[in-house]
C-alpha cells in the first residue's frame, strides 16, 4: 500500500499552519513545511514562519535548511521531502505536509522528474550575457510570449527561474509547462490533499492586517539586515516580503510606498496560489471564515479522519 500523505494547500493567510498543527497532533503527525522561503535562516517574520510556541510541540521539518546566499530548487525540495515522508511513516508517524508554493508540493507528490533535463551551460551563459544586455523585463516578455503558463508562475525578478525555463525551450524544444505535464506521473505516495478557502474580501483584509503585524514585529529590521549583507541579488531576496524593500533602502520609493507595493504583491500571489491548487491539484475545498476556524477545523479532523480510513 502507498504511503498516505496529507497535504494542506491555500493562499497565504488563510490559516494553513494553524490547520497543519491541528492535523499533526490530532493524527500523531510531523509537519513538513511546503514553503520554499521558509528554507532560510534568519528570514523570519517575511516568510511567516510559525514560531515555537505556535508549533505546541509539533515537529517541523523544512525550515531554517539553508543560509540566505543560496540557491534551492524544486528539484531538490522534491528529494528531501520525499525522503523525509518515508522517514516519518518509518516511525509511525503521519506526515503532514503544509504550504503555499504549489509547483514544489505538487512536483513532490506526483514525483516529477527532473533529472532528465540536464543544463546546457552554453545556453545559459548566452541567455544570461542576453539578460545583462536587454535586462530582465525583456527576458521576461520572451518568456510569457513562448511559455505563457510557466510565465505565470515566475516572478519577473526571477532572473534564475526566466533563464532556466527559456534555455528548457530552446534546448528541446518544448515549453517548461509541456515538459513539466509530461513528466507528471502516478503518485507514489497516496495523497490526501485540503485546501483552505476564504471569501476574497476577507482574505484581502487578513494578508493587509498581516503585513501591519509584520511590520509591527521588525521585518524593515529584518530586510535590511539581509540587504546590508550583499543579498540584493540572491535568490532569497526575490520572495514577497523582501524584495519590495529594496527600492526604499536605494531611495527610489518611500516607506509606506514598499508597504503598500508588498500588500499588493501579497494578495495577488494569493490569487496565483488559489488558481494553481485550483487548476493543477484534485483538493478537498473548505471554506474557512475568521470568526470560524475551531467548529471548522472540527469538520476538516472528521473527515479526514474518515478520508484516511477509507484509504
Amino acid at each position: 500500500m502507498k504511503q498516505k500523505v496529507v497535504s494542506i494547500v491555500g493562499p497565504t493567510a488563510v490559516g494553513k499552519s494553524r490547520l497543519g498543527i491541528e492535523v499533526a497532533k490530532h493524527f500523531n503527525g510531523e509537519v513538513i513545511s511546503g514553503d520554499s522561503m521558509q528554507i532560510y535562516r534568519g528570514m523570519d517574520i517575511g516568510t511567516a514562519k510559525v514560531t515555537e510556541e505556535e508549533m505546541n510541540g509539533v515537529v517541523h521539518h523544512m525550515i531554517d535548511i539553508k543560509n540566505p546566499n543560496q540557491s534551492f530548487s524544486v528539484a531538490e525540495f522534491q528529494k528531501r521531502v520525499q525522503s523525509l515522508i518515508e522517514e516519518i511513516a518509518s516511525r509511525g508517524k503521519c506526515p503532514v505536509l503544509v504550504g503555499g508554493t504549489g509547483l514544489y508540493i505538487e512536483a513532490t507528490l506526483y514525483n516529477f522528474n527532473f533529472s532528465n533535463q540536464e543544463k546546457d551551460e552554453r545556453v545559459l551563459d548566452r541567455l544570461e550575457k542576453q539578460l545583462q544586455e536587454c535586462g530582465n523585463e525583456q527576458m521576461y516578455e520572451r518568456l510569457a510570449s513562448v511559455d505563457p503558463v510557466q510565465a505565470e508562475k515566475i516572478h519577473p525578478n526571477n532572473k534564475r527561474r526566466v533563464l532556466r525555463a527559456l534555455e528548457v525551450y530552446e534546448t528541446t524544444g518544448k515549453t517548461m509547462s509541456e515538459y513539466q505535464e509530461q513528466q507528471k506521473s502516478e503518485s507514489p505516495f497516496h495523497p490526501i490533499l485540503i485546501g483552505l478557502e476564504m471569501e476574497r474580501e476577507l482574505l484581502y483584509e487578513r494578508i493587509n492586517g498581516r503585513v501591519d503585524q509584520m511590520m509591527e514585529e521588525g521585518l524593515l529590521d529584518e530586510v535590511q539586515m539581509l540587504f546590508g549583507r550583499g543579498l540584493e541579488g540572491s535568490q532569497s531576496m526575490s520572495a514577497i516580503g523582501y524584495k519590495e524593500f529594496i527600492p526604499y533602502f536605494k531611495g527610489e520609493y518611500t516607506l509606506s510606498q514598499a508597504v503598500e507595493l508588498l500588500k499588493r504583491n501579497s494578495r495577488r500571489y494569493a490569487k496565483r496560489q488559489y488558481t494553481y491548487f485550483k487548476n493543477k491539484l484534485n483538493v478537498n475545498w473548505y471554506e474557512i471564515h475568521p470568526n470560524y476556524y475551531k467548529a471548522k477545523f472540527e469538520k476538516i479532523l472528521n473527515d479526514l479522519a474518515g478520508m484516511l480510513e477509507e484509504s
